[in-house]
């Protein structure tokens, strides 16, 4: 069941805290599977405080949740935005006021180092 659908002040937030191709990014790696702080550093080859940066904002925002795991934080989509593509293999996002759609092609699991 898809989110209550928001208020256009809502909606505007959640573009903005889309409105970064790294947070897109982040979004589409988190689709494929949970990972690790560490693990989005070494997948997409950017600093450590970045990575974090946009964690924080897209958290904020609802859009994805963490957890502690010993020393590290690990993140996941929300499952609350987490939706199947009706028709077509993929994933989707449905914010309630617009949904955004991931090819399943672009969706392959990385090499884990946990």
């Amino acid at each position: 069941m898809p989110m209550a659908i928001p208020s256009p002040r809502e909606c505007a937030e959640l573009l903005r805290a889309l409105g970064e191709e790294t947070r897109l990014q982040i979004l589409e790696t988190l689709l494929v599977e949970e990972r690790c702080v560490n693990e989005l550093v070494q997948a997409m080859g950017l600093a450590q405080p970045h990575i974090s940066h946009h964690l924080r904002i897209l958290r904020a925002a609802g859009l994805v949740e963490g957890r502690r795991e010993g020393k590290k934080v690990c993140y996941r989509v929300s499952p609350k935005i987490r939706r199947p593509v009706r028709g077509a293999p993929g994933q989707a996002l449905d914010f309630g006021c617009c949904r955004l759609s991931f090819p399943a092609s672009t969706l392959e699991p990385a090499a884990r180092t946990r």
